[in-house]
């Protein structure tokens, strides 16, 4: 299954990734994020060492008194283990027809020689060939040395050229997780995969961010950047509580850039607590507390103005803001820079920095934070003063929530019961009596995902557990301009219309998301474990419906009118997948209907 799927802009990721490298600064940094004290490693080696020369004596190994002893009384045994199979040699000799002058068997000539080289035998005898190389030129047993062309090859291979975009999927398969990388060309409708990262425990949730981390010491996955630096990175929130933030411009990679949590703690909590029988049955509790997570990491929002700042939801009803650019501790660990344990009482499924207004070019206000949980509450608070929370609550437990890109302090949740309800955070009260802008029943089940598109106004997307995606047509906020209009505190909908719907073959679907650069394109993901990435352009209706605003667009209106007039054969269906997938499914309502708006 893909239980989330994110998109990363053209011209994000390096033209060229490298492959992951190992040297003592990276060993040095895996070893503070791994908690792994490589010391006493290296001198039980040494010892290892000393042992297997011949160089011990019983004073030495002070720990393990006795075991002179104990191989004495083994040597006894295998002597008369000996005496035991000579006497019977000898009462089997006489039957045996050998020449009794014959003594080649004894190897007699070599006999010294062989005496010689048993004092040096042992597992570590030959110890040059436990060595590590840095690489294989440097190493004597690998001979087939690396051909320049197929390097040459390979670089080609593993090119992201500027007008390709990548998603990034949270995938999980036969109990392997991971995250799979894919390259998406737009124009030639592509799509292939262009490598993966093997992940510790099942992911839940994915975010891009820009911002290279600090990490866990000097080094980095990404070791051509400094804290700070522009590049290219996925968080991931997994079932365990740290977050994992990898490098996408690295193939290859075996550990991630850092580590947001306290690893070496929180282990602990997965241990079984009692003795004998009931272990097994006794968990230990997971108590919430300010520095780090205790539960799994259920959403993630990367503050794109605060470019070091992100936010995590987590199972242990805390939200957590964490600082990209502060230091591992000497454990390896990281704490949270703020925590918010007061706002929920039950698990935080998603949170978002507010970006409303933000395709206007409006700022917003960057530091107020959006979270919503399974205690059937939305929060709305500004991270540098929770204490003047504002709340709502819902008819079921919170999936998504959403910005409005295109209107000042509004924002979109999705529930388990199917409904999509849409809200004014200035409508909201510390009582939580605020009421929806307008209910929207989207879904037979639960809607598990959706998103509000950044190109086309009143263009929102939604996906749930009937494997439906389906496109909405918010009638009344539709213009490009900044007025009054997209603050005005009493705005509603002149009507809601479902565009599309279709059944992509993506199983019951957990993550959509629009493209951040093709208009009307959307990735989608589920529980078969398959990834759809569908042009809603070739939908009679979307084209219909989005023609006028598609053509009002400010960038590039030319190749947009082409797009949206083009040849009707040569669009087929707009479903793109992995070329080694069959794609049989077919289009469930291209027109759709006017839905219901409840106020």
């Amino acid at each position: 299954m893909i239980s989330s799927a994110a998109w990363i802009a053209k011209g994000k990721a390096a033209h060229h990734p490298t492959s992951y490298k190992v040297d003592d600064n990276e060993l040095e940094r895996v070893a503070k994020l791994a908690n792994v004290h490589f010391e006493d490693a290296k001198a039980q080696f040494e010892r290892a060492q000393r042992v297997a020369a011949g160089w011990h004596d019983g004073k030495e190994i002070g720990e393990d008194e006795g075991w002179e002893d104990d191989d004495k009384e083994e040597v006894k045994e295998d002597e008369a283990m000996d005496a035991e199979d000579e006497d019977q040699d000898t009462v089997t000799k006489p039957a045996a027809k050998e020449d009794p002058n014959d003594l080649s068997r004894y190897n007699l000539d070599n006999y010294d020689n062989d005496d010689n080289e048993a004092t040096t035998m042992g597992p570590f005898s030959n110890i040059k060939g436990l060595q590590y190389y840095r690489n294989n030129d440097e190493d004597p047993y690998i001979t087939l040395k690396e051909d320049p062309v197929e390097a040459q090859e390979e670089r080609e291979e593993l090119e992201v050229m500027p007008t390709d975009n990548m998603i990034i999927t949270a995938k999980t398969e036969d109990e392997v997780s991971l995250l799979e990388a894919y390259v998406y060309i737009h124009e030639d409708a592509n799509l292939y995969v262009h490598h993966d990262l093997m992940l510790p425990s099942f992911p839940l949730c994915l975010e891009w961010l820009d911002y290279k981390p600090s990490g866990g010491g000097e080094g980095s996955a990404d070791q051509n950047s400094n804290v700070g630096a522009k590049g290219n990175f996925i968080a991931v929130g997994t079932m365990d509580p740290e977050i994992e933030i990898w490098s996408m411009d690295v193939v290859e990679g075996l550990f991630p850039d850092a580590i947001l949590g306290q690893k070496d703690i929180t282990e602990q909590l997965n241990a079984p607590k009692g003795t004998g029988k009931k272990k097994r049955k006794q968990a230990k509790e997971r108590v919430p507390n300010a520095n780090y997570h205790v539960d799994a990491v259920l959403g993630l929002s990367w503050n794109k103005l605060a470019r070091n700042l992100l936010a995590s939801a987590s199972a242990d009803s805390t939200v957590k803001l964490w600082d990209l650019s502060k230091p591992a501790d000497e454990n390896g660990g990281t704490n949270a820079l703020r925590s918010f344990g007061d706002l929920h009482t039950d698990k935080v499924q998603s949170v978002a920095w507010d970006t409303s207004n933000s395709s206007r070019g409006s700022i917003g206000q960057p530091a107020r934070l959006l979270s919503g949980s399974y205690d059937k509450t939305i929060c709305v608070f500004d991270s540098r003063s929770p204490s003047d929370v504002v709340r709502a609550s819902v008819s079921s437990d919170l999936e998504s929530v959403r910005w409005n890109p295109w209107r000042e302090h509004n924002f979109f949740v999705s529930m388990e019961d199917g409904l999509v309800q849409s809200f004014d955070a200035r409508m909201l009260t510390k009582e939580k009596s605020a009421s929806a802008i307008f209910t929207l029943s989207a879904h037979d089940g639960a809607c598990t995902s959706l998103d509000i598109s950044p190109h086309i106004p009143g263009c929102i997307v939604t996906g749930g557990t009937d494997k439906l995606v389906k496109l909405w047509n918010v009638e009344g906020d539709s213009s490009f301009e900044v007025n009054a209009a997209n603050q005005d505190i009493n705005w509603r909908p002149s009507s809601l219309s479902m565009v599309a719907s279709r059944n992509l073959d993506a199983g019951k679907i957990f993550s959509v998301q629009f493209s951040p650069d093709d208009p009307l394109t959307l990735v989608a993901a589920g529980s078969r474990g398959v990834l759809r990435v569908w042009d809603a352009l070739a939908n009679v209706g979307a084209r219909k419906t989005f023609g006028d605003r598609l053509r009002a667009m400010p960038n590039d209106p030319a190749k947009t009118a082409i797009r949206i007039d083009g040849n009707e054969p040569a669009r087929g269906d707009g479903v793109v997948s992995l070329a080694d997938e069959s794609d049989n499914e077919s289009d469930d309502g291209g027109h759709g209907g006017d839905v219901a708006m409840e106020e």
